[in-house]
């Protein structure tokens, strides 16, 4: 595919989205397939040649669709909202063309400072203190955007218990032992899956 192909196609793929969209609430939110569903469709082993662009297209409804939860459903509750939109989905579009990954500055100062400044707007909506802010507490403040549920809890659960051993040591002096202190998280009955999971692994 080369990039005049890809204008066609790409418009194309707009229109199944936005189709998508709009008969959304007409499908069943909960797939019906029973596990291995998809073996039966596909090729069992990968194609020595490539399949052509509307075999491709024409399998979304044939394979795809028949296994997937349709999260956006005015039907569906169950989980968390996705909070797609399709402001989302055009910045998506940019996001995958530009394809930087966001490691350092250097790999990608917009990246990189843009989220910097997010995470300032969202501690201010919050009306946090400033020197959780990058932009007012001489370096010191600042966040970054977690991927997921598990990844917020796990790195929210380091900090916490940084923050107690660094004020145990101050207590403590020479008698501070890291290796003889335990530590314990309280939690509700309501909380996320996620934080179980890293309470089995830590």
């Amino acid at each position: 595919m080369d990039s005049n192909e890809f204008r066609i196609r790409g418009k194309e793929m707009i229109d199944i989205a936005a189709n998508y969209l709009d008969t959304i609430e007409d499908r069943k939110c909960i797939s019906d397939v029973q596990p291995g569903y998809i073996r039966d469709l596909i090729p069992s082993a990968a194609p020595l040649t490539p399949d052509k662009w509307t075999d491709l297209v024409n399998d979304i409804e044939r394979v795809i669709m028949p296994g997937v939860t349709h999260w956006h459903s005015p039907h569906f509750h169950a989980y968390f909202p996705t909070a797609n939109s399709y402001p989302a989905i055009c910045a998506d579009i940019l996001s995958d063309a530009i394809s930087c990954i966001g490691f350092s500055w250097m790999a990608s100062p917009a990246c990189t400072e843009l989220e910097v400044v997010m995470m300032d707007w969202l501690a201010q909506m919050l009306a946090l203190p400033e020197f959780y802010l990058a932009s007012r507490a001489q370096g010191l403040g600042g966040g970054v955007i977690q991927t997921t549920a598990s990844e917020g809890t796990y790195v929210g659960l380091l900090a916490a218990k940084n923050k107690k051993l660094m004020e145990l040591r101050e207590q403590l002096g020479n008698d501070f032992d890291e290796s003889k202190i335990k530590l314990l998280a309280y939690v509700s009955q309501e909380v996320n899956v996620s934080v179980i999971y890293i309470s089995l692994i830590s």
